[in-house]
């Protein structure tokens, strides 16, 4: 069907065509789905789409809802995805690798990227969204971790972006999502890391905006190699019960400097109990769990400059305010550390001055208020001030306004030229898209 093409192709009719349609809860009707297996398969998948006017969604992971379209094809990867350790601990990663492919092999290399939090997240989506993950004070995000890239362009050429190669399309990829071409191999900079100490403390929730307060102060004394979040989320079941957990990863196995970086947050008033031990890193991954049917979600999320008293005040009120409406989760990651080392123009993630980053998220079951997205609106508005800007990687939904607010603007520009460079016809329009 289509020439110079190796993989598989799946159409309408096919046996796995109504699975491989769906993406992230998203149902699809692509026309096609091809899996090729080798960037040069990749090039004539991607010569045909065009050829053939089809619009082309890209999927790594899949846990995007961007990654599948109605009549057009779906470029799915996961065939390229192996993993192989090269010298210097670099680390070569098929396109359609999942974060959990990664743990795995570089386990007994005593080796770690700083990832996502999820196991099946692919590295794909994540590393060009930036990549937020348990190492990301330690690390940096996984794109300040990233050294080359295999890219096939709309042309179907095939090229390598690096420092020095292609290096405005090396910047772009880096932040800008999946708007440039379509990556079928990264290289990284893997890091030694012989395990982690790591697990959760749970804290009394009617101490939430106290927690927070005393989180804040104990991260702002903590040494980088302790990574923490905390996390207000309901236990989905029966009455679902809310719980307040301070979520913490030390980078490393070195016990009693972990127990020194950990133990004030065990000191904290309201610490209930605690599950804190050595383990590997490839633990840290989480299968994920999603909500259950038939809830909606409503999220938002931002990048706070600076986790002050009244900004903690306001988060917890709008937490209460979510909880209105349902089941709601209130997350706090904090950052400094390798985060805030890397310019704010060296990526496309530019918020690199934050102190923390902020999700707040509402399920709506079925009999929610008519104006409850709304009303949850409003409720962020009293804390959306505060924040530098958004990150594309947790806003699965986006609005005419979340380009704005992923990127400041001299970064906005500078991406819609190289679109302009890369892409001139918006062809890869499944993201969030960079108009040229």
């Amino acid at each position: 069907m289509i020439d110079g093409f190796a993989g598989t192709i799946l159409v309408p009719g096919s046996a796995d065509y109504p699975v491989a349609a769906t993406a992230f809860g998203t149902l699809g009707s692509p026309a096609m789905i091809a899996r090729p297996t080798t960037a040069v398969a990749a090039s004539a998948a991607v010569r045909y789409a065009r050829a053939q006017g089809l619009p082309l969604a890209v999927r790594g992971g899949g846990h995007s809802p961007f990654s599948t379209n109605d009549g057009g094809m779906v470029l799915d990867l996961r065939d390229i995805r192996e993993v192989e350790v090269l010298d210097g601990n670099r680390v070569r990663i098929g396109g359609g690798a999942i974060w959990g492919d990664v743990a795995l092999e570089l386990q007994p290399y005593g080796l770690a990227i700083s990832s996502g939090d999820t196991y099946s997240v692919g590295v794909g989506g994540l590393t060009l969204g930036g990549g937020i993950g348990w190492l990301v004070r330690q690390q940096g995000l996984a794109i300040d971790s990233l050294v080359e890239a295999e890219v096939v362009l709309l042309s179907g050429d095939i090229v390598t972006a690096s420092a020095t190669a292609e290096p405005e399309l090396f910047w772009a990829l880096r932040g800008g999502g999946g708007n440039f071409g379509v990556v079928t191999r990264f290289t990284f900079q893997a890091h030694p890391l012989p395990g982690v100490i790591a697990g959760s403390i749970d804290v009394d929730p009617a101490l939430l905006a106290e927690t927070l307060h005393d989180w804040r102060d104990v991260m702002r004394q903590a040494p980088e190699q302790l990574n923490s979040t905390v996390i207000a989320m309901p236990v989905f079941g029966p009455g679902m019960p809310v719980v307040t957990k301070i979520l913490v990863c030390f980078g490393g196995d070195d016990a009693g400097q972990a127990l020194t970086a950990i133990q004030p947050l065990l000191d904290l008033p309201g610490v209930r109990t605690e599950d804190v031990a050595p383990k590997p890193y490839l633990e840290m991954l989480e299968q994920g769990t999603p909500a259950p049917a038939p809830m909606r979600m409503v999220t938002h999320n931002g990048f706070a400059s600076d986790l002050d008293d009244d900004l903690i005040g306001r988060l917890a009120a709008t937490h209460a305010t979510l909880s209105g409406f349902g089941a709601a989760t209130l997350m706090l990651r904090y950052l400094r550390g390798a985060f805030n080392r890397t310019p704010a123009d060296a990526t496309a993630v530019a918020y690199r001055d934050a102190e923390a980053f902020v999700v707040a998220a509402a399920f709506l079951p079925p009999d929610a208020p008519a104006d409850a997205e709304e009303r949850i609106q409003d409720g962020w508005g009293a804390v959306a001030e505060a924040m530098l800007g958004s990150y594309g990687n947790f806003t699965p939904y986006p609005n005419s306004g979340t380009i704005t607010s992923m990127y400041p603007p001299a970064t906005a520009e500078r991406l819609r030229a190289a679109k302009r460079h890369y892409d001139p016809g918006n062809v890869l329009a499944f993201n969030h898209n960079i108009v040229p």
